[in-house]
């Protein structure tokens, strides 16, 4: 089977190109071609698309090898750059090198020839192979650093938002009979809920987000959210599913995947301010050890694919690499933060899975995402309709060190039947147990706490009184992880910021679950 090369000849010989692209066939290559002799075809060829190799006579009327081999090297290309004349002596072929050519051949010895390029693309090869690893080493280390001030900040940011819609609700809840007063309480709710989505958004880049993963299939999940897609792109834009019969299941958290769904759907929409077509298909793929080291990440194994297309206006190479970026956005000014592809690459990354993207100014953008494959049945979705719960004079012990949430935890939960006892920290919370371990029914505990962290609070509490009922409230994933595996295989999760409503319905159905 040939193996396809584009060449771009300077050779002012027509007879000349014609035998060298011969002696390239005969070494088993499919050539593509274009012969020039002059700066300006040579421009123009250059800017019109991308080259394998380069093969330049040295000297030729009006034009010298030298000022092409500049001319190439000024435009960006780093394809290989072979000289092939009769003219070129030792010392001449010695400076064509310093000045960046890959090698030269005499026209009287054309069998250098073949062997010359296939050493050379290689070697190209290579070079770009390692340009790309270490671009994406560059990439990871950003992202990493920003991944740690994203959780360095979710902490405390998340406390100060879980108060301020905790007030806000309960304001909301306390004024029906005043409609403005109501007006107002929901307003600030709204504005908090918006700086609780941009922090998530931030998480999830991070791979910091606590995911509740389920085995479920990516059909279901398209086939779920496919009224929702329709009503956010709008009618000027036809969508499309192609689901595989053959789909296999992946493990991952429904909510984040809806989320991956949406935002790729929406990137789309913004793509076709004219109307267009958004293709949203699923297969499967099988990956080799070859895909995954051109890659440069993943591992060979068996994928469950997700492709969306759009026909929108298409991004450049310039673009198509930073899209992944945080704040990083072509919209214009107050049209999006750059979150949108940021928060899919992370959550992408935090299911184990990676994401390609394929795009060309004027012909649309395709986004190929890969979640591992896994065996087994669908897990059932739970429901996330917030109901109205009360207490039965349950006592309720809740440590956190942020004293808005300890407020408010308090006030709600009496309103609905509970008792309360509150503690600071972790040291605090043992000692309030030890004191009233005979009517403390359930411990909610913060896993980030000072002198005494949730987790290790549980540990101590556990040895005076085994198999209390315990929630874990956690800004992200990383303090998630301060878990221990047998806590953890048991232990309920309530992700900051919370409402009362939520935090409500936990404490009912993990007391009512024991």
């Amino acid at each position: 089977m040939s193996i396809p090369l584009r060449v771009l000849l300077v050779e002012d010989s027509a007879d000349d190109a014609a035998l060298l692209v011969r002696h390239l066939q005969r070494g088993g290559y499919d050539v593509t071609f274009v012969c020039v002799d002059s700066p300006e075809a040579l421009g123009a060829v250059l800017e019109e698309q991308q080259w394998d190799l380069v093969i330049c006579d040295y000297s030729m009327p009006h034009f010298s090898g030298t000022e092409a081999l500049k001319l190439v090297r000024e435009k960006g290309v780093d394809a290989p750059f072979i000289f092939v004349s009769g003219t070129i002596g030792e010392e001449t072929a010695v400076t064509a090198l310093k000045l960046g050519a890959q090698d030269y051949v005499m026209k009287g010895s054309l069998h250098r020839l073949l062997p010359a390029i296939q050493r050379e693309l290689r070697e190209v090869k290579e070079r770009r192979d390692r340009i790309k690893l270490e671009e994406r080493l560059q990439q990871l280390e950003r992202f990493k650093a920003i991944g740690q001030l994203a959780g360095g900040v979710a902490h405390d940011f998340n406390n100060v938002i879980g108060t301020i819609l905790g007030w806000a609700q309960l304001g909301i809840a306390d004024s029906a009979s005043h409609p403005t007063l109501r007006e107002r309480f929901q307003k600030i709710h709204d504005q908090a809920q918006r700086a609780a989505a941009l922090t998530a958004q931030m998480l999830a880049f991070a791979r910091r987000q606590v995911l509740q993963p389920k085995r479920l299939n990516l059909n279901d999940s398209i086939t779920g959210l496919t009224d929702l897609l329709r009503a956010a792109i709008g009618d000027h834009i036809e969508l499309k599913i192609v689901p595989a019969s053959d789909l296999e299941l992946i493990r991952a958290d429904p909510v984040q995947i809806d989320q991956v769904l949406m935002n790729l759907s929406l990137n789309a929409r913004d793509a076709m301010p004219k109307g267009g077509r958004l293709v949203v298909e699923t297969r499967m793929a099988e990956l080799d050890t070859e895909f995954c080291r051109v890659h440069s990440y993943g591992v060979p194994g068996k994928y469950v694919m997700l492709l969306v297309s759009d026909t929108g206006i298409g991004m450049d190479a310039a673009t198509t690499k930073r899209i992944f970026e945080p704040f990083f956005t072509t919209k214009e000014l107050g049209r999006g933060a750059g979150l949108g592809l940021a928060t899919v690459y992370g959550i992408v990354k935090q299911h184990e899975g990676f994401i390609n993207v394929y795009s060309d100014p004027g012909r649309g953008t395709t986004f190929h995402v890969y979640f591992p494959a896994v065996s087994g049945i669908v897990d059932r979705r739970e429901s996330t309709a917030l109901a109205e719960v009360t207490g039965n004079n349950e006592t309720i012990l809740v440590a956190d060190d942020h004293e808005g949430l300890r407020e408010i935890a308090e006030e709600f939960l009496t309103a609905r039947g509970y008792k309360v006892i509150l503690a600071r920290n972790g040291e605090e919370a043992v000692r309030l147990f030890r004191e009233h371990q005979d009517s403390i029914r359930l411990a909610i505990l913060d896993v980030m706490m000072p002198i005494l962290k949730g987790p290790e609070a549980y540990v101590k509490i556990s040895e005076i009184k085994a198999g209390l009922p315990v929630v874990f409230t956690t800004g992200h994933s990383a303090e998630a992880s301060l878990l221990t595996p047998e806590i953890e295989m048991g232990a309920v999760f309530l992700q900051k910021p919370y409402s009362p409503q939520e935090l409500g319905q936990t404490i009912r159905s993990t007391l009512d679950r024991n």
